[in-house]
């Protein structure tokens, strides 16, 4: 059963978001009248996630998958991409770091672009947590010209494709890992002259639960996998 679009979700202990955030969510696609499907992919999740998922939805319009072996953010977007239906994949975070009302944009603008990104570093973006934003700006940059990735937010995570273009990128090569997977997402799509937009979005603290990221320890395994791309660029 096709759909216009798939929203992948990747969970682990959201308990106190999963609820609030598909609503809103569907709320919002359903007032721009854009068919979509929820793709929950949880790893498991000792808070009981999924059963919270599995008790408040309909399971047609919003699909559980429960992780039990492999695990890890790269590729449980990955396992929910090939599980979706539609002809379009939204990537977000189950955090509200990402702004649900933003989605509209995302999709809207797939008509021109290949992928849309939305992005803290465009006019209009921005982060709640001034020291965190200021310390991922500088972050970027430093990407920016190592890698040559001309896009400003490489870390952002919430973006939009058209699930053909997708597929077309060496998706093997691409989501394993954290969100690192978007470094080596864009430099492959660079590099095929997809067209990247980026859109401003506003991060906001987290609402609910304990975040799972180390700040220095994401950044350290980041710098890895530019230093390991950097010296392995025949291969890009």
């Amino acid at each position: 059963m096709k759909t216009q679009t798939s929203i992948i979700l990747p969970t682990y202990n959201e308990e106190g978001n999963i609820v609030e955030l598909i609503t809103t969510i569907s709320n919002v696609l359903n007032g721009e009248k854009i068919d979509h499907e929820v793709i929950v992919v949880d790893d498991d999740s000792p808070d009981g996630t999924a059963g919270v998922v599995r008790n408040n939805f309909d399971s047609n319009k919003v699909r559980l998958f429960v992780r039990k072996g492999d695990r890890g953010l790269a590729t449980a977007i990955r396992y929910g991409i090939e599980q979706s239906r539609g002809d379009t994949v939204v990537i977000m975070d189950t955090d509200f770091n990402h702004d649900p009302y933003v989605i509209p944009q995302l999709i809207e603008f797939l008509k021109y672009y290949d992928i849309v990104i939305g992005s803290r570093f465009v006019f209009g973006g921005g982060m709640e947590d001034r020291m965190r934003y200021c310390l991922s700006l500088i972050y970027t940059t430093w990407l920016r010209f190592f890698l040559g990735i001309r896009i400003k937010d490489k870390l952002s995570g919430f973006l939009s494709m058209r699930k053909e273009r997708l597929i077309e990128l060496d998706m093997d090569s691409i989501f394993f890992g954290y969100g690192d997977f978007l470094i080596r997402l864009l430099l492959k799509a660079q590099k095929r002259q997809y067209r990247i937009l980026e859109v401003p979005t506003f991060y906001v603290r987290r609402r609910s639960g304990e975040s799972k990221t180390d700040f220095f320890e994401v950044f350290y395994k980041y710098t890895k996998t530019a230093l390991k791309i950097f010296f392995s660029r025949d291969r890009w």
